[in-house]
Formats: C-alpha cells, sequence, structure tokens
C-alpha cells in the first residue's frame, strides 16, 4: 500500500547522512502505539493545512475543518453504511467520516467492516491522491480505497445499484472546467464545462436507492442556486426526483483567503420528491463582517443550527419555501431571508444633502453665540 501511494513520486536526498537520520527517526516510531499514531495524524493535520495557502487552483479549495465536522454530523453515517467523496482532495470528510464511524465500532466484526467497506473516495491529481492516502492511514485505515483518476470519467447511464453509496459528502471543484471527453459521459441538455454541476450529477445519480434512501451533502457557489439554463434543469431533477430538504447558507470568508464567493450547503436525500426546501443563514461572526484565514469559522458557532435541525421552526434565521414556488420561478434556489430584519433605508442625495446643510448652519449658530459668550466675558 505504501509503495502504492509513492509509485508516482520522484524524490532525491543528496546527502546519504541526511538519508541515514531520516531512517533512524522513522525506526524509532512505534507504528502500533495509539498514541504515537494519534500524535503523526494531528502532525499530519497540520501540515495540511500549512499547505492550504498553495490552494486555490482550479476551483479547488481547503474546506474549513468545522465545516467538514459539521457536514458528516448531519447526515450521521452509520456503521454498516458506505460513505464517498468523489472529489476527496487531501480527505477531510472521509477523515472526519472514519473518527465518526469508529466511535460506533464495538465489535472486531464492526471495525472489519470500518477497515473494508465503508470509507470511499477518489481524486485525480497525484499530490492530493498521496496525501489523502497518507492522511487516511495516519488515523487508522488501514488500505484506503482512493480511486486515482477522474471520477467524472465514467458515464451517468451505466452507473448502477453496486456503484452507489449511503452516504455522499464533498466539497467539489468550482470555476474549473472539464475537457471535452468528460462532458461525453452526460446528457446532451446536461453538458457544462462548470464542474460544480458536473458533479452535483454524479452525486444524484450515486445516491443509493434501496433498501435504505440515500443522502448527501454538498458544498456549492451561489451561482448554483440562482443559474439557468443547464443549471436550472438540473435543479429541476434534484427537486423532482431527490428530497432537497436544506439548504445553509454560509456566510462571508467561509473559504477565505482562495475565494470571496459566498457559498451554500446542500442537504438532499433519496426519499422522494422535494415537497419544501428549509434554508437555515449561518451568521457572520459577531462583531465582524467577515472570516479570515488567521480567524476561521469555529464548529461552535453551529450550535444554534445543530439545535435547530431536528426541532425546525421559522424564525429570523430559518424560513421554508415550498418546491412548487421554486419550481414555478424556474428553478431559482437563492430565495432571501423573509424574516431579517430590514435593511436600512436611504434618503435620496438630494434630502441628505439638505439635512447636512441644515445641521452645517445650526452648527454654525451655535459656535457664534459661544463666542458671543466669551466676548462678553472678557470685557
Amino acid at each position: 500500500m505504501i509503495a502504492t501511494v509513492f509509485s508516482g513520486v520522484a524524490n532525491n536526498m543528496i546527502s546519504g547522512y541526511l538519508l541515514r537520520d531520516v531512517i533512524n527517526k522513522v525506526n524509532g516510531i512505534h507504528f502500533l502505539a495509539k498514541e504515537e499514531m494519534f500524535t503523526l495524524g494531528h502532525l499530519y493535520e497540520s501540515m495540511l493545512k500549512e499547505m492550504r495557502d498553495a490552494a486555490g487552483q482550479n476551483g479547488e479549495f481547503y474546506t474549513p475543518r468545522a465545516v467538514v465536522r459539521f457536514m458528516v454530523e448531519v447526515p450521521d453515517p452509520r456503521l454498516g453504511e458506505t460513505v464517498l467523496d468523489p472529489a476527496c482532495g487531501t480527505g477531510g470528510f472521509l477523515v472526519e467520516a472514519f473518527s465518526h464511524l469508529e466511535k460506533q465500532c464495538k465489535t472486531v466484526q464492526g471495525r472489519k467492516m470500518l477497515q473494508e467497506r465503508s470509507i470511499f473516495g477518489g481524486e485525480a491529481k497525484p499530490l492530493p491522491y498521496l496525501l489523502c492516502r497518507m492522511n487516511l492511514l495516519l488515523h487508522g485505515l488501514e488500505a484506503p480505497k482512493i480511486d486515482p483518476e477522474n471520477s467524472l470519467r465514467f458515464p451517468l447511464a451505466q452507473i448502477g445499484d453496486r456503484d452507489r453509496a449511503d452516504v455522499v459528502m464533498t466539497n467539489p471543484p468550482f470555476g474549473g472546467e472539464e475537457e471535452r471527453g468528460i462532458l461525453s459521459s452526460f446528457p446532451d441538455d446536461k453538458q457544462t464545462a462548470e464542474t460544480a454541476l458536473l458533479f452535483l450529477q454524479l452525486i444524484m445519480r450515486k445516491l443509493r436507492r434501496q433498501p435504505k434512501p440515500g443522502r448527501a451533502g454538498v458544498v456549492v457557489p451561489n451561482g448554483v442556486l440562482f443559474g439557468e439554463g443547464i443549471c436550472a434543469r438540473i435543479k429541476e431533477d434534484l427537486l423532482k426526483e431527490f428530497n432537497l430538504h436544506t439548504i445553509v447558507r454560509l456566510p462571508n470568508g467561509v473559504f477565505a483567503p482562495y475565494t470571496s464567493i459566498p457559498t451554500n450547503l446542500l442537504f438532499f436525500d433519496r426519499t422522494g420528491p422535494t415537497k419544501h426546501v428549509w434554508y437555515y443563514e449561518q451568521p457572520s461572526p459577531d462583531g465582524r463582517k467577515s472570516y479570515t484565514k488567521t480567524a476561521p469559522i469555529q464548529f461552535e458557532e453551529f450550535a444554534n443550527c445543530r439545535s435547530w435541525w431536528k426541532k425546525r421552526q421559522e424564525n429570523e434565521r430559518a424560513w421554508k419555501v415550498p418546491a412548487s414556488e421554486i419550481l414555478s420561478r424556474g428553478c431559482n434556489l437563492d430565495v432571501k431571508n423573509p424574516n431579517a430584519a430590514e435593511d436600512l433605508v436611504h434618503q435620496p442625495p438630494s434630502k441628505l444633502a439638505a439635512d447636512i446643510l441644515f445641521k452645517e448652519h445650526q452648527i454654525i449658530e451655535i459656535i457664534n453665540e459661544i463666542q458671543q459668550l466669551l466676548a462678553e466675558e472678557s470685557r
């Protein structure tokens, strides 16, 4: 497995003394000691976090750990189910899903199921592929099943029940483009260069139908919500054939510094057509307009959304819209919060200028009165 991970890597170490030091260090690691593996896993995650500044090419963005954890907790994968990330990058969603499922292991059979038949991914780029497999290995998955080729290469019509998954969680690349050969795998009326829309179609096809309907959580840019044409046709299928039950609207800066594009979390399943869509507007951090690389979103900030999730009621952050209304508006999912506090109503520029001038005259009059009083006192 190690040989497979590093098969595409060409690396030379000029100094034999340094190579000997590295071998000694590696030889001193107790790979069977749970504490040391735990430390190595966290060390590797910190390395990946340091590398994230080099990301952002071709629409690929590092997903904040808080978002990953929230997106795994909500679908709540159970031991015995298969979890898939078709655009797994360095494996953040799969590592979190593995940790989530590992807590449910009570028997040897359960642990064997987790190791062999639970976690699956796909990553076409060589470096993220290597990092993903090593990340999963260091977190305890002994033989990560990660496809090293483009997940979009299979014609949708050829994806059958044996290729489907119970839970799909992913942050697909958006803003990038795919080659012409990849587009031919999709229906003629739904071929688009936008990778986010291609992956959305793949995820819809990959969700298991029975015995238990599959469920998915997907990160998408705002453009997917209000997109027309091909995008609208894809969303029509999503509403009519799947239950798009929740859209979480993320605040600005969640994906800083890679992009300022507003993003959303789509949650849907195979339980039937959509009756209504719930929206939840995640608020910006207190006292700030946006998140930054040095001050990212925290998991604790999702506490209100998590408590609302199981007992849904409309409030200043949550509202629902009938699917029929969305379909009648051309499948535009970009619905504004009707319960939010109204923005300040600005007056016309001419009125503002007149008010400023009036106040300036008042200030001058007050200053004149002060000068007169001072002059009288000095006499």
